[in-house]
């Protein structure tokens, strides 16, 4: 009887391990974020000469460079640190809503990239409260993104990615990015 039952058995599991492997898809879910911002980050760098719009400092150079220059190869080396207006839309005159605070480091040789630590700090009648932001940018990409990891006030432990892009540059002193800001973590 059970010399029976035993082809019965594995055609059985042979079915049913190809119907499930056949549907398998992987671990492929697509997530839907909870939250989603458009924001505008307007850097200009001090260059000796704009000490009263400078939004941005170098604080670190190479020994070769100066902290008022960009270092020529590829910027690798220079730390700047930054307090950048951020607006809800492209005009660098628009009524600001809160802060860019943090710092970026220069650390490739051989092309643009950036790591980048820091803060939207908002406040505003519609925004209440701090994002924190860190990843590397590679600089020379239409679009990147980098982590958020966490906030406070209005954006209290949430997380998600930010799409970055250079909306606008100026040679070495002025530069805007959109920030598409998606959280996929909301308390």
């Amino acid at each position: 009887m059970s010399a029976k039952r035993t082809p019965i058995i594995l055609l059985l599991f042979m079915f049913l391990t190809i119907t499930s492997s056949h549907k398998y898809k992987g671990n492929k879910k697509l997530y839907k974020p909870c939250k989603n911002l458009v924001l505008f980050f307007h850097d200009v760098i001090y260059n000796g000469k704009n000490a009263a719009n400078a939004t941005s400092a170098i604080v670190g150079a190479p020994q070769w460079a100066n902290r008022t220059i960009l270092a020529s190869q590829f910027h690798f080396g220079n730390i700047v640190v930054f307090d950048d207006p951020i607006t809800l839309d492209n005009n660098f005159h628009s009524p600001s809503i809160g802060r860019a605070q943090g710092q970026y480091i220069y650390d490739t040789k051989n092309t643009f990239t950036a790591w980048l630590a820091f803060s939207f700090v908002l406040n505003s009648t519609d925004y209440q409260g701090s994002i924190q932001f860190i990843g590397a940018d590679p600089i020379m990409i239409k679009t990147r993104d980098i982590s958020v990891v966490g906030g406070t006030g209005d954006f209290f432990m949430h997380r998600g990615v930010a799409t970055i892009m250079t909306d606008a540059f100026e040679g070495e002193v002025y530069f805007r990015l959109r920030v598409d800001i998606k959280f996929y973590e909301c308390w």
